[in-house]
Parts: C-alpha cells; structure tokens; sequence
C-alpha cells in the first residue's frame, strides 16, 4: 500500500517545498496539496525532482475567502472567475507535474448551480485533456462545510455522467464520504470506476487513521483488492507535530 502526504494539513507549517522533503524523509510514496500558488512553481518543481516524488493533485482557488466563497464553478453569474481559476490551477499543474486537479465547486444549490457546475467541469475538462491531467471532484460533509453544493457520491456520479468526459473522476474522501453516507467497502466497491483518488483521516475527529470509528485497516484491504493503482491520500489533520502522528504509516502499510 502506497501513500501520499496532504502538504495542507501535514508540516503545514513549512514552506511547501521543506514538506516535501519531510514528507520524504518520513518515508511517503507521494504529496499533493490544497491552495500552493503563493510559493513559486519552479521551487515546487526543484523540491519534487529532488525527493523524486509526484505531485498527485491541488484544489483551484476558493475565491473571496472574505465574502466566504469555498469554491467558484458551482456558483450561477460567476463563471468568467470560475474558468479563470480553473485555468490558473491548470497552468500551475502542468508547471510542476501534478496528475489532478480537484475543481472546488462552492457554496450553492439549486439547478442553476447544477448546470453552472456542469458546464464549468465540461471547459475545465477540455482545457486539461492535453496536458493528460484528470479533473476531480470532491462532496464534502455538511458539517466542515455546511451549504457546500457537493454532498454525496450519489451526486457526484450524476454529475460526472452529465458531464461525460473520460478525464473527470470523483475524489473519494473516506472522512467526508463516511459521515454522509457510510458503507465505505461496498461504496468504493460500486464506484471504483469512477474513482480518480482516495484519500482518508479519522472519523469523525478528522485525526490520524488509527482511531475513531472507521476501521482503516480493513478498508485499506478492500481498495487493495480493487487494485487501485494510486497511492492513498492522507488527508488528516495531526493533533501536534506531524512527526508524531506517523505511527499508522508503518502499522497500517
């Protein structure tokens, strides 16, 4: 079993080129990020060849964090920011390498937000079919993020199919996809086809894997013999130093 480190929430005290040379040295097979715009591509890129590790993934810019935007694509009269942040992320993927890009939809609801959403995937999808990046999208649990447009797989599937470009996958977060929905095993049994990655923390503390109420170990079978190529996403956030929460690592590899 392979994984990587979510550089968002792990030594997310560190410039992100140092996280990803601890992210390394701590023994992980890849990285990806939430929002790295702030620090230079080129240093991102310098950082990746050097630990030789890939770069899985990065989120497009949320919008005013002041006006309490969470994402653009899903929001109706708001698609010249949208696109512009879709090919922002996309320009900065291909500068460092990065497999995916995770297309943040926004605070929003309605069949107005439905086809902006869907529109916005089918441009963000055509801009990223030559550069071979894949276009994921994520629910999110409305407890971290009440009014957030994308709750469920259930509503991610209908969405990907409305969209119906071979190049747009669902990120299946076990965290946010067991406090909505549950029945994590069969879930990702039925979707694997649509799955582009995998990520995980504790339930529902949001912590390292190796407690709460979601038996990781058993989970991590079962995406093992689906045979998931990818290496899994630790998305969690450490209780202190990231160091000290990497006991799973080992116990559940």
């Amino acid at each position: 079993m392979k994984f990587s480190a979510n550089l968002g929430f792990l030594w997310a005290d560190r410039p992100l080129p140092e996280a990803i040379r601890a992210a390394k040295s701590a023994g992980f097979d890849a990285v990806e990020c939430h929002w790295p715009y702030d620090t230079p591509a080129q240093e991102v890129r310098a950082a990746l060849r050097e630990t030789g590790l890939e770069m899985l993934g990065l989120n497009t810019a949320r919008g005013d964090l002041a006006a309490g935007d969470n994402g653009l694509s899903a929001l109706p009269g708001r698609e010249p920011e949208a696109r512009a942040a879709i090919d922002e992320a996309l320009t900065y993927a291909s500068e460092i390498g990065a497999r995916n890009l995770h297309v943040m939809a926004g605070f929003a609801a309605g069949p107005a937000a439905q086809r902006a959403f869907v529109d916005n995937l089918a441009y963000a999808c055509q801009e990223a079919a030559d550069a071979g990046i894949t276009i994921l999208i994520e629910p999110l649990n409305r407890y971290d993020a009440p009014g957030y447009f994308l709750t469920t797989t259930v509503q991610a599937d209908e969405v990907i199919r409305a969209v119906g470009a071979p190049n747009l996958k669902l990120m299946f977060d076990c965290y946010h996809v067991q406090l909505m929905e549950g029945d994590l095993s069969r879930r990702l049994e039925a979707l694997q086809a649509q799955i582009g990655h995998i990520q995980f923390a504790s339930v529902p503390d949001r912590g390292a894997p190796d407690h709460g109420e979601v038996n990781y170990a058993h989970v991590f079978q079962v995406i093992e013999r689906l045979g998931f190529p990818m290496p899994l996403g630790a998305e969690y956030k450490p209780a202190g130093a990231t160091e000290d929460s990497l006991g799973w690592l080992t116990a559940l590899r």
